[in-house]
């Protein structure tokens, strides 16, 4: 079956830089091995909609070319990939805009974005708000898991696509009933995405409504049972315990 437009396709991949140092990757093993697990993601694939830009360009003109099933590589340069590296992000602050003093390789945010530091200069920091894999001819390894027709598996791939997690949908006919977990009421992420989700949902497929529920019961809304306070003697162990460890005579 070949990939078309708008088609939900399942794919499970890793990217690599040119040094093959890996930055993403569906597999929780690989993950771990390379350092960059990620203890709230989800792995196993992701359900993608073909010609959504949900993707990378470069990635997704490689996947209309072949079929489910496949399994290859394909190299993607910067312009089809993550963008150039712009010498504009690269900026010099001085230290005393910062809460710490920063470190050579050390992430930090400045004015909402993230940078990393290149070097330290005196007073200054010399860092690179470019995302990291900016500039670089990126590979993938990837497969095509399934092109998906069955419209509850599209919906619940769309919400571990948006949410890391396959949330409990029920599908009657073409209303959507999605069960949303107490825990996303706290979630700025699910204010930010629960529409975008909802229109996604609409537009790719035959859906004409969903409906978020939120359940509360008594038994739901229970606190969690408070820690027993410690006693002095307690405390006093600890803080000896602790101050070994870090040194303290």
């Amino acid at each position: 079956m070949t990939i078309n437009e708008g088609d939900f396709i399942k794919i499970s991949y890793t990217g690599k830089l040119e040094d093959g140092s890996i930055f993403d990757t569906t597999n929780e093993e690989v993950a771990k091995v390379h350092n960059i697990h990620d203890p709230n993601g989800r792995y196993g694939g992701d359900v993608i909609i073909i010609g959504v830009n949900q993707m990378i360009a470069g990635l997704e003109e490689d996947i209309k070319e072949h079929e489910a099933s496949y399994k290859g590589t394909v190299s993607i340069p910067p312009e089809k990939a993550f963008g150039a590296h712009l010498s504009k992000q690269v900026r010099d602050l001085p230290l005393k805009r910062f809460e710490q003093k920063p470190q050579v390789g050390m992430m930090v945010q400045y004015e909402g974005k993230q940078g990393k530091v290149l070097k330290v200069m005196g007073r200054h920091a010399r860092l690179d708000f470019n995302i990291p894999m900016a500039g670089h001819v990126i590979t993938y390894d990837y497969k095509i898991e399934a092109v998906l027709e069955d419209l509850k598996e599209k919906t619940v791939g769309l919400s571990a696509l948006y949410m890391a997690r396959e949330m409990d949908i029920e599908i009657d006919g073409t209303v959507a009933r999605v069960n949303v977990p107490l825990e996303f009421n706290y979630s700025q992420h699910w204010l930010n995405t629960k529409a975008q989700m909802a229109l996604d949902m609409l537009k790719y497929t035959e859906l004409t409504e969903v409906l978020y529920v939120e359940t509360y019961t008594e038994e739901l809304l229970k606190p969690d049972p408070e820690e027993p306070e410690q006693t002095d003697d307690e405390e006093s162990d600890e803080s000896e315990s602790d101050e070994q460890e870090a040194g303290v005579e």
